[in-house]
C-alpha cells in the first residue's frame, strides 16, 4: 500500500452513468501516471458546467475539485462527455460544444493544476481525447 504523499491523484469530472466509469478510469490510469482518480459525478456535468445556471451544483463540483487538487494534489483535471447521456440527451456536436465550454469555465476557476482534459466517450465506450 502506498503513502498518500507519495500517491498520485487525479481529479475526473464525469457523467453518473456507471457504463463510463471503468472505461475512463482505465483509460486515464493507462495514459497518465496516475494511481487513484477521484471522481467528481453528475447527471450530464459538461451541461451543467457549461451552462452554469445552478450553482448548488457548480459550488458541489468546486468543492469537491478543491479537496482532490489541495488535499490529493492532483494535477490533472479531466472532463468527460459521453453517447446516450440521460442528463444530458444532446447529439456529441452539441455535447463537444459543451465540452469546450465547459473546460474554458474550469481553468477560469483557477484551480493549479498542470492541465484540464476533455475526453468522449463513445458508442462503442472507448474513451478519446478531444482536443480543441
Amino acid at each position: 500500500m502506498k503513502y498518500l504523499d507519495i500517491d498520485k491523484f487525479a481529479t475526473v469530472i464525469n457523467c453518473m452513468d456507471g457504463r463510463t466509469q471503468l472505461p475512463v478510469l482505465e483509460w486515464i490510469i493507462e495514459h497518465y501516471d496516475i494511481d487513484y482518480p477521484d471522481m467528481i459525478t453528475e447527471a450530464g456535468p459538461v451541461k451543467i458546467i457549461a451552462e452554469n445556471k445552478n450553482k448548488a451544483l457548480i459550488d458541489a463540483i468546486k468543492y469537491r475539485m478543491d479537496i482532490s487538487i489541495n488535499k490529493h494534489h492532483s494535477k490533472h483535471v479531466f472532463v468527460v462527455a459521453h453517447y446516450d447521456c440521460a442528463g444530458n440527451p444532446v447529439d456529441k456536436k452539441k455535447q463537444l460544444k459543451q465540452l469546450k465550454k465547459a473546460l474554458k469555465r474550469i481553468k477560469k476557476w483557477g484551480f493549479e493544476v498542470e492541465e484540464i482534459v476533455g475526453l468522449w466517450v463513445g458508442k462503442n465506450w472507448k474513451v478519446k481525447k478531444v482536443k480543441f
